[in-house]
């Protein structure tokens, strides 16, 4: 049968779907496999063994259409048992995740080759990540399209290290706009990328390789992004990127998620439960920003000098030696949780985020800007107190500054350093009732009308979709600054 008539308007399609191995990867794009599979397409969602266990339960109208693929994380002398989400593995252990990584291309390509032998069966789209050039290789191998999953527009737009030459020059007026962007990236965050970026490890690649050679064996790009979102960078991503990219809107989490997870008994909802309504600051950073003892001791005593409420999922800094049991106290200045017991509460369990945003009594939220944590904190039309880390935390960040949603900390132009008193001036402008926070709150709930805007979610899908059977049929082209 040939691939006109596998992927007709009418049938379904079947599409293999290879996300990163970390959690705020994992979720959304299973999210974006439920959205397709709720659409009667076939999904094989692949990844090893422990992130699938610990995916939550697929939702009963997708679940049928779902395979969830399992490959085996190769064994690497050194990385510890079990360490297959970068969740799970220390600084010092990253180098061997990666060669673990780029070890999953030889049980991908037998998983490709099987499911490619069929041909009632095969697949019509594999949807890679960033980092995957291994399977973007297989889909060549075996004649199968690929598109090359994308986080961000801003991240294209401020890290000219992506940007290799490509068949499809940008126009000066878009040179002319990555320029400006690139330009607004701090001396700090230029000058302490992560060595790994460009510099092999212990596979012998480097991040740069990966995403290029995965880049160039692809199809089109797939962007979790839209116009709506990034006004600025999404237009030009395309030109960036040299290949055609199609937005998948949002991929937003149903908004009762965690309430349906969590229940209402936990104690942290209990305590938010006794607040006034919009005057906690909820404060989390990820599980995987890695900051130091003396960084998590300098927000605290922010968070303490700017006197306002707030809810703190901490986590373990870098560093620190800290018990399965430890209540946070051995993270913390000395005397801060006695200090603060009226007006905060320190969790070092697991917390469930999407109740605690959509609680009444938040009316602010202190992030790292990762995409994921965004998504979820504007689909409440919460105002942002900004700390991004690494990655595309900085360009996200500067992105919703840009549309005035909230504040970044100060910081150290040399060595992003921030203080407390950075910490606390910027916690009060954004939570304390007056003009500036007037403007934050009203820029969020202009944002939360796109995020939660689930019709318009809906028609990126619809149209992601339609653009997947275009190219499968080798029909038009897509139109890479379309929305």
């Amino acid at each position: 049968m040939d691939l006109d008539a596998r992927s007709s308007s009418s049938s379904p399609l079947r599409i293999v779907i290879v996300p990163w191995l970390a959690f705020g990867h994992l979720l959304p794009y299973l999210e974006l496999s439920e959205r397709l599979a709720e659409r009667a397409h076939h999904v094989s969602y692949v990844s090893t063994p422990r992130n699938l266990a610990r995916l939550p339960p697929l939702r009963p109208a997708a679940a049928p259409r779902v395979d969830l693929v399992a490959l085996p994380l190769p064994r690497v002398d050194g990385l510890p048992d079990g360490a297959e989400s970068t969740n799970d593995v220390p600084d010092e252990y990253r180098e061997l995740h990666w060669k673990a990584f780029d070890g999953l291309a030889a049980p991908f390509a037998e998983f490709l080759a099987g499911a490619c032998a069929n041909e009632a069966a095969r697949p019509h789209w594999i949807i890679v990540d960033s980092f995957h050039h291994w399977a973007a290789t297989s889909a060549i191998d075996h004649k199968v399209p690929c598109a090359l999953l994308l986080s961000t527009a801003a991240l294209l737009v401020a890290e000219p290290l992506l940007l290799q030459p490509s068949a499809q020059p940008p126009s000066r007026a878009q040179l002319e706009a990555a320029a400006a962007a690139a330009a607004s990236v701090p001396r700090h965050e230029q000058e302490q990328r992560p060595p790994a970026l460009s510099n092999p490890d212990a596979s012998g690649m480097s991040i740069i390789q990966r995403f290029s050679l995965a880049k160039e064996r692809c199809t089109v790009g797939a962007i979790r992004s839209c116009v709506e979102w990034e006004p600025e960078s999404f237009p030009i991503a395309a030109a960036l990127f040299g290949k055609p990219v199609v937005p998948l809107g949002l991929l937003p989490p149903s908004p009762d998620a965690g309430r349906r997870a969590a229940g209402s008994e936990l104690a942290t909802v209990r305590w938010l439960d006794a607040q006034p309504p919009s005057s906690v600051l909820y404060v989390a950073l990820g599980s995987e920003v890695p900051l130091s003892v003396e960084q998590v001791h300098e927000l605290a005593l922010g968070l303490e000098l700017a006197g306002t409420r707030f809810l703190w999922a901490l986590r373990k800094p870098s560093g620190a030696a800290v018990l399965d049991n430890d209540d946070g106290s051995g993270m913390l200045p000395p005397g801060f949780q006695d200090r603060t017991h009226a007006l905060g509460l320190v969790t070092t369990g697991w917390v469930p985020q999407m109740s605690i945003l959509a609680h009444a009594s938040v009316g602010g939220f202190l992030t790292h800007c990762g995409r994921s944590s965004l998504v979820e904190g504007l689909m409440f039309g919460h105002p942002l107190v900004m700390l991004p880390i690494f990655g595309d935390q900085g360009p996200n960040a500067r992105q919703m500054e840009a549309q005035k949603i909230g504040l970044q900390v100060e910081r150290d132009e040399n060595d992003g350093s921030f203080d407390r008193h950075g910490i606390a001036s910027t916690v009060r402008a954004v939570m304390v009732d007056g003009e500036a926070r007037r403007g934050f709150v009203a820029a969020a709930a202009k944002m939360k009308e796109v995020v939660a805007d689930k019709e318009l979610h809906d028609r990126y899908i619809d149209e992601f979709i339609n653009r997947l059977r275009s190219y499968a049929n080798g029909g038009a082209t897509v139109d890479p600054n379309s929305s």
